[in-house]
């Protein structure tokens, strides 16, 4: 299927993808915050830049937009139907990248949580809720 906006108009598009403060991760920090939870964002000390540093629960926070990190069988992540190689190698190289500062993380003793774009919409409060209690659990070592 042809794409519907010329290559230069799918450019100028594809440029105005911001890669933090995104709708998401702002929604997730105010709902932290609310919650009394104290962090640093986009912390460049650390692989991959995570989007939220939880120094007290030694607990890091990705939100991941499911097209770009390969969210595997979410609608949100299908590729375009035009230069589909481009899109494969591009979403491949960011999974493996994502998996490799993951493993660093671990292996520097961070606990890790993803939590995916799709996963904000209808379930925004039970996925929210879920991930205190993932933060608090993983701080008691459970």
């Amino acid at each position: 299927m042809p794409d519907i906006f010329s290559s230069e108009k799918r450019s100028e598009i594809m440029s105005k993808i911001s890669g933090k403060e995104t709708k998401p991760e702002i929604m997730v920090r105010k709902y932290l915050f609310a919650y009394g939870f104290r962090f640093r964002k986009n912390d460049k000390r650390f692989p991959g830049k995570p989007d939220i540093v939880l120094p007290k629960y030694k607990t890091i926070i990705f939100i991941n937009g499911c097209f770009w990190h390969g969210h595997e069988n979410c609608k949100k992540s299908k590729l375009p139907g035009t230069r589909k190689d481009f899109w494969e190698n591009k979403i491949n190289s960011n999974i493996i990248r994502d998996q490799q500062n993951i493993n660093d993380l671990k292996s520097m003793g961070w606990s890790v949580i993803i939590v995916w774009q799709c996963k904000l919409g209808k379930d925004k409060e039970q996925t929210l809720s879920n991930l205190v209690d993932q933060i608090l659990l993983d701080n008691n070592g459970n």
